[in-house]
């Protein structure tokens, strides 16, 4: 009994730490100079700016949609949820065979598969969210980069400006500083 509490207990630590691991390295990928703040909004809400450190992407959803449950909640996968007309149509399949049967038995029963693959492909796409936030941060990313040429651009002309403008003022002062060595010299000889 100890030895298995024990052996318990091992597991749960290394589980612990297991899961710890990705949970860190995924922290670290996101520490980048921003930060993504993703947001539904209803009908006509305004989304809030992105700020200099953070981007918002903000997915628009219709203003009917303002306090029902959510698309992914809405549907159940409990057998008990099927409708009649499902199990019905369940039960005209078994047994089948022959073309488009997607069975062993028969002639051209791996003629159906194709259709049942495609069928719960577009099953699937019906059921998931039409909310697609990588697209929508790519997105973003992309508006945000595109930026970046023409403030480097106008930050470069600032550093120039400043430049050539300390370059003239040490010019001028050269020039006072020679100037007055060589009205030293020339009154020098003079005495």
């Amino acid at each position: 009994m100890m030895k298995r509490l024990i052996a318990a207990a091992a597991f749960a630590a290394a589980s612990l730490f297991a899961g710890a691991a990705p949970a860190m390295a995924q922290e670290q990928d996101q520490d980048n100079d921003y930060r993504v703040n993703q947001l539904i909004i209803y009908g006509d809400d305004e989304c809030p700016p992105s700020t200099g450190d953070e981007i918002t992407v903000c997915a628009r959803k219709a203003e009917s949609e303002r306090y029902r449950i959510p698309e992914d909640l809405r549907v159940s996968g409990d057998p008990s949820n099927k409708a009649w007309t499902e199990r019905v149509l369940s039960y005209e399949t078994v047994g089948s065979t022959g073309i488009n049967s997607c069975s062993p038995a028969g002639a051209g029963g791996e003629l159906g598969c194709t259709q049942k693959l495609i069928d719960a492909a577009y099953g699937e796409k019906k059921e998931s969210g039409s909310d697609r936030f990588s697209e929508l941060i790519a997105k973003e990313r992309e508006q945000r980069l595109s930026t970046i040429d023409e403030d480097a651009a106008a930050e470069q002309g600032r550093v120039e400006q400043v430049e050539q403008e300390y370059a003239d003022r040490k010019a001028a002062e050269e020039a006072a500083t020679s100037d007055a060595a060589s009205g030293e010299e020339t009154a020098e000889p003079a005495q």
